[in-house]
């Protein structure tokens, strides 16, 4: 009798869990499609069904007292809400030759917006001028307007974009002589190579998007007033062409992007055109031949965010790192990189280190105090030999969330990571984890479904997953 009684209450548990988890994944599902509490009331009446519920509750509460048969019911309903009669969409890649510009300036607020209409109307005009665009093939060559510049696509010979660049320079030096102060266009130029997926949009023409294009205005944006740069992908096959490309093409080394990422640019100028002068943000070569890439595993990381403040979303950060040192010498320095939404000093975050025996870690240099990022480097109390495994670093910080998301990039593999938001009661939240593709930023939700708990005081969600790899990203939101 005991021992049916112990299964019929395992039993139970196991059918609780499997209901909480399948409601979480509901609430996830009703933030996404904007749906709420008022959609659940909706199926309650349509269905007909009798639940002991009132219209104070929020949709969680709604949910636990709703038969397991009408939750399941529901997130069928979510996850089919007319999904199921979707055509299946077969995604081609091409890649292209690519050409990126726009117009330098162009969100200054003295210039007068008919005066900024004036100069993407021109831009546009002169790059129809152009020998190199007037022979594009329509047919193949893709193009699309940025709003104050535009993107080009050559699917044949990667020395397109050039010629297109340096006739459009030649035309735009001409044309910026019977200009004066701000009625003179200053553009800058990216070309790079790379592929794009070709997609459907509403109206049943074939779009574009992808890396191609992201890495070509990544090149751009670090382009100073009228100049042209490429990356090393197309510019070293470019160069091998003529004498004439190999000339007025001239290499500036590494430079440092978003997300970590580094490219090997081409600076590009002539006679009368481009800009001589380096971009800024050069990656010192010596600098990276002295630093290891990387110095420690983490084999365990535990992200905790407690949501102090609910107004301004001040949250107090903690992460747990079990190290392991991988080096073949002692360590006994460990760097960290913060971010955040609002601008802050670091005197003003509250930074705490301490090790497994709560003993406070010194920081020995702030390399970067600027109002969004930090970078810092703190000084362990005992030298990490090789190979040796240390329980755990625990850093703690304080840093407004104003858009209730937080961004984490894993720098090595993780066998176990966990994540916990806690938030003051009352405050809706959804639970709502992201993979983020380091390079496109194309987000997915990430497997398994946050789970989420409602307690006397507060809100908890978590979120655990094991075997994760360097440079995996996850967006949390809440």
């Amino acid at each position: 009798m005991l021992k049916a009684q112990g299964r019929t209450n395992k039993k139970n548990n196991t059918n609780q869990t499997d209901k909480n988890s399948k409601i979480a994944e509901i609430l996830g599902l009703l933030e996404e499609s904007g749906k709420g509490k008022g959609w659940i009331l909706q199926e309650i009446k349509k269905n007909k069904l009798k639940t002991q519920i009132k219209t104070t509750m929020n949709s969680f509460e709604i949910l636990k007292c709703c038969p397991d048969g009408f939750i399941s019911y529901l997130l069928r309903v979510l996850k089919n809400d007319g999904f199921e009669n979707f055509p299946d969409i077969k995604t081609l890649t091409k890649t292209y030759q690519w050409f990126f510009t726009d117009i330098v300036g162009s969100a200054n607020p003295t210039i007068l917006t008919k005066d900024q209409a004036r100069k993407v109307w021109a831009l546009n005009e002169l790059v129809g001028r152009t020998e190199t665009f007037r022979q594009r093939n329509t047919k193949s060559d893709v193009m699309t307007i940025t709003g104050d510049g535009m993107v080009i696509g050559f699917n044949d010979s990667p020395e397109k974009p050039l010629r297109l660049a340096i006739e459009l320079h030649k035309i735009l030096s001409k044309y910026n002589q019977i200009k004066k102060g701000k009625t003179k266009l200053n553009i800058r130029i990216g070309i790079d190579t790379g592929p794009v997926y070709f997609i459907k949009d509403l109206t049943g023409k074939d779009n574009f998007w992808g890396p191609g294009i992201i890495m070509a205005r990544r090149v751009m944006d670090l382009a100073r007033p009228m100049q042209i740069l490429a990356s090393s992908r197309i510019a070293e096959d470019i160069r091998k062409l003529s004498p004439e490309n190999k000339s007025v093409m001239h290499y500036i080394g590494e430079y440092k992007i978003k997300h970590g990422e580094k490219l090997s640019l081409f600076n590009i100028y002539g006679d009368g055109w481009g800009n001589k002068l380096a971009p800024a943000g050069k990656i010192d070569a010596r600098k990276l031949e002295d630093e290891p890439k990387i110095k420690f595993m983490f084999p365990k990381i535990e992200l905790e965010l407690e949501v102090t403040n609910a107004k301004n979303m001040m949250t107090h950060h903690t992460w747990i790192w079990h190290l392991v040192n991988i080096t073949d010498g002692p360590l006994d320095q460990v760097s960290y990189y913060l971010e955040g939404d609002t601008p802050k000093d670091f005197a003003d975050l509250n930074v705490s280190i301490k090790d497994e025996e709560n003993k406070k870690l010194k920081i020995m240099s702030v390399n970067v105090n600027k109002p969004y990022n930090k970078e810092f480097i703190v000084k362990l109390n005992k030298p990490l030999k090789p190979n040796q495994k240390r329980r755990f670093l625990k850093l703690e910080y304080d840093w407004e969330e104003p858009e209730r998301n937080f961004l984490y990039t894993l720098s090595t593999d993780c066998k176990r990571f966990k994540y916990l938001l806690t938030m003051p009661k009352g405050v809706e939240i959804k639970q709502r984890v992201l993979k983020v593709d380091p390079a496109t930023r194309y987000k997915v939700h990430a497997s398994p479904a946050a789970e989420t708990k409602y307690l006397k005081d507060k809100t908890e969600v978590t979120w655990q997953a094991s075997n994760l790899h360097a440079y995996d990203a996850f967006r949390f939101e809440w």
